[in-house]
């Protein structure tokens, strides 16, 4: 029998592919202020902490860019609208979170994506599975501190000693730690196995499978 009750989920490159919509909105609003316009990798490797943090990044001179906050508003805007144009579960994902569901387990989802379109794409694709999606406020630190996390075991009324997480980053590895939980790492998200291994990642999954046995004990 396993010993968790909950599995709190990173949400961009864990159980949703993201990066399309990202990219679209972040050239957006680069371009419309002039500036220079980013790849799909320089997006891949520049989420994780926060669209804040991603602007920060692309944009020339971050914070103090002139434009950096109307840049930042206009990607908002424009994300809220398009955050779902090209985005979806990974293969295998839903059924994953199905089976945890029919096994009495409770799930979360943990974003530092901004709180509207994480409930909204959590709503959208999740709704018969994940009981809490919480993501970015102003009122609430943001990942890797455990804030986030603790407020979701609160909800579901769980402890972190009955809790495992999921991610795809050295940002959710660093969370579960400062969360007192496990880590599983998954396999086809935004960062290598290299990246999480030298992050501290010690729980792997190759695909979306894995996670159910690892929650349950079996590997």
């Amino acid at each position: 029998m396993s010993k968790f009750k909950a599995v709190i989920f990173d949400l961009d490159g864990t159980l949703l592919y993201t990066l399309e919509d990202l990219k679209n909105s972040v050239n957006y609003a680069l371009a419309r202020h002039g500036m220079e316009t980013c790849t799909l990798g320089e997006i891949q490797y520049r989420v994780g902490n926060g669209v804040q943090k991603l602007m920060e990044r692309c944009v020339p001179d971050g914070l103090s860019n002139p434009e950096f906050e109307d840049t930042f508003q206009d990607f908002k805007d424009h994300y809220k609208i398009h955050c779902n144009d090209n985005s979806g579960p990974y293969e295998g994902i839903p059924e994953v979170l199905k089976k945890l569901k029919k096994n009495g387990y409770k799930l979360a989802i943990v974003s530092n994506k901004f709180m509207d379109a994480t409930k909204e794409l959590a709503d959208l694709y999740f709704k018969d599975t994940i009981d809490v999606a919480i993501g970015e406020t102003k009122d609430i630190r943001k990942k890797p501190a455990p804030d986030t996390v603790i407020e979701a075991m609160k909800i579901l009324g769980v402890t972190s000693d009955e809790c495992i997480y999921v991610g795809d980053s050295d940002v959710d590895i660093n969370t579960a730690k400062n969360s007192q939980m496990p880590c599983i790492s998954v396999a086809w998200g935004f960062r290598t196995r290299q990246e999480q291994i030298d992050a501290g990642g010690t729980i792997f999954a190759e695909k979306p499978d894995d996670i159910f046995g690892i929650v349950e004990g079996n590997r």
